[in-house]
Order: C-alpha cells, then structure tokens, then sequence
C-alpha cells in the first residue's frame, strides 16, 4: 500500500464523529513506536513533520523511514508537513512525497493567508496533495512557532467560512483555546466549544483540525522531574475535551509534546538506573515502547479512532 492522503480519513472521521491522530516524528524509534501503536488499535494515521524535524534529521531520511512504515505494516499512513511557513516548503514536501501539507499563514493578515494559502492550494492540488491551513494564532511553543499569550487569537467563525470558500483549502486548523508545548493555563482549562460548534454548523462536513492538543500525562512530568528534570507548572488540554471535540468536525487532533515527554521520562529514568550503560539501544528501546503504549492510549481512549483503519 502506498502513502495516503488524508480525503478519505477525514470522511470517515467526520462521519464518525472521531478524531485522527496527528504525531510529530523526529527520528526511528519515535515513528516505529507510534506506528506499533496503529497496529495495535487497528487505527488510521498522520505521521507529520515539522520544519524543525526536517532540518535535523532531513527530508529523505525521514521519507524513507515513513515508506518503510507502510510497506512493513500495510496501514493507511499519510505524511503531513506541520507548520509550513511559506510556500517554498511547501512545495518541496509536495515534489519530495509527501501527501498533506500545512501552509500556516496565521502570522499575515486576513488577505495575504488567503493569497498565500491559495498559491499552495493551486499547486498542491495539481499534484494530487492536500492541504491544511490555519486561522487565527495558537498561543505557546512548538519547533519555531512561538505566539505570545497577549498575540494569542481565536478563529472567527464567518473569516472561517470565507477563508475556506476564497482558498479551496481541503481543512483547516482552528484557535478555540489549546495552545502549543507544555504551557501553562491561567486556571481551568477551557475550549470555547461554543465557538466550535458554531464554525462546524457554519462548514457542514469540513474537516477541522486541533493543534496543541497534547495532555502533558502528569506521570510523564513526574518522571522527568523525579530523573533530573525541572519542568514546572506543566499543563495540558485534558483528555474529555479532547474526546468531546470529536463530536464537534474535529477530524485532526495533533500531538508532539506528550510524545517527546514520554520519550524523555525513559531516557531518565533508564540511564539514571543503568549508569554505566552506554549502547543506544539499550535505552532508546524502552522510550519506544513508551511512545506505543501512550500513542495506544490516545487512539483508545481519547481520539476514539481504535479499529477505524
């Protein structure tokens, strides 16, 4: 099976009033963790790369590792670009085989996302790629997207209907209140659902997509803490938010930070235990086998997309 797109997920998704997840892959284990996981659940997948990802470990080596993916498990996978920041990028993901792309013009007034993400709609749909855009700005850190709370900015349910209408986007990511990294809420957590259900009443069957949606799993923290770490006042999108915006034409749900907390609390924990150990593998195996049994998790018990594939 080759690399899919995400038109038929998202039918599927949408209709069924579940979510797929979206998971941020850096390296191999991160991606054949994740990927055990679909195999377990049975469940649909977005492996997606940010512009960071790509830097580090380059495009085609992570290209290879997802194809390798697929033809080694026989899954529905589509490789997205997460945040792409202009359309050079974008059109390089598109010509180097990926299936999905983000162009995130969030940052630009109203008219030049529009423009922007109209150019790389054009020339992404000509190659038989989709593409993800964003209005309004996520608050929080991620990679090299970084908003100030004060920048912060939910999307406008009417800009959404004429945003989608103006560009031919294929979904769009939405600001309803999660926010990037390991943040921290003023209070309570909160999505303004209403503002949710009212874009979704206003783009009938329009796949929507959540970023920020990491749950930072205290029991991650705590083991980064417990192993060396400081990480304080860490604070995510809890889990029945999560679930409920399923219910909403959430068709994407987007997770890194709880991926690189699971990673890192089994890197801790291992060589704080095992000193004198010095073989990758010995350390890298059990942070894969974190990653499946938290990827196992989301798709569960949280994205309700277990069986789905």
């Amino acid at each position: 099976m080759p690399l899919v797109d995400t038109k038929e997920m998202f039918r599927k998704a949408y209709e069924g009033h579940y979510a797929v997840g979206a998971f941020n892959v850096n390296n191999m284990e991160i991606i054949q963790g994740i990927v055990e996981a679909a195999i377990q659940e049975k469940a649909p997948l977005i492996l997606q790369v940010s512009a960071g990802a790509r830097k580090y470990a380059k495009h085609i080596y992570l290209t290879k590792l997802v194809e390798a993916a697929v033809q080694d498990t026989g899954l529905p996978i589509a490789l997205h670009l997460d945040h792409g920041a202009d359309f050079d990028i974008c059109k390089a993901c598109v010509d180097g085989g990926f299936t999905s792309v983000m162009i995130d013009g969030s940052k630009h007034p109203f008219e030049e996302n529009i423009a922007l993400t109209k150019r790389v709609v054009e020339y992404a749909h000509d190659k038989g790629v989709v593409v993800e855009a964003e209005l309004g700005k996520l608050a929080g850190v991620e990679d090299a997207v970084k908003v100030n709370t004060r920048d912060a900015t939910y999307t406008d349910p009417d800009q959404a209907v004429e945003f989608v209408e103006r560009t031919g986007v294929d979904s769009l990511a939405i600001a309803i209140g999660t926010s990037h990294g390991a943040y921290k809420f003023k209070g309570k957590p909160e999505l303004d659902f209403a503002r949710l259900e009212k874009i979704t009443n206003l783009l009938p069957g329009f796949p929507l997509v959540l970023h920020g949606a990491s749950t930072v799993i205290p029991s991650f923290v705590e083991e980064c803490n417990k192993y060396g770490g400081k990480i304080d006042g860490a604070q995510g999108v809890p889990e029945d938010m999560l679930r409920k915006a399923g219910q909403f034409g959430v068709c994407k749900i987007n997770i890194d930070t709880d991926l690189r907390l699971a990673m890192t609390a089994s890197i801790r924990k291992y060589l704080t235990e095992h000193p004198g150990d010095f073989d990758p593998r010995q350390y890298l195996g059990p942070a894969r086998e974190a990653i499946r049994a938290m990827v196992a998790h989301k798709m569960r018990d949280v994205l309700n997309c277990s069986g789905r594939a």
